[in-house]
């Protein structure tokens, strides 16, 4: 599940003109990394909402920018699960 919503994530960064070369599991959304912006994380985020089905609250929205792209991928994966358990 974390390789689909790698690919999904790297395909919106895209759409959303970020650059994306070179980054991996590793690489973190903020400054040090893909430097995407509060806005481009608030967009991201819903991005995923609507793909996966999962939610985000304002603060989570603002540790994004702290995660790595690995992070992210699990902790969206850890949410679809219980959904899709049902």
């Amino acid at each position: 599940m974390t390789d689909e919503i790698r690919e999904f994530l790297f395909a919106a960064l895209t759409e959303m003109k970020y650059d994306i070369e070179g980054a991996d599991d590793d690489t973190v959304f903020g400054p040090a990394g893909l430097d995407v912006d509060s806005l481009g994380l608030a967009e991201l985020a819903v991005r995923v909402e609507d793909r996966f089905g999962v939610a985000f609250d304002d603060d989570e929205a603002e540790a994004l920018a702290m995660m790595t792209v690995g992070e992210f991928c699990r902790a969206v994966s850890r949410r679809i699960q219980p959904a899709s358990a049902h």
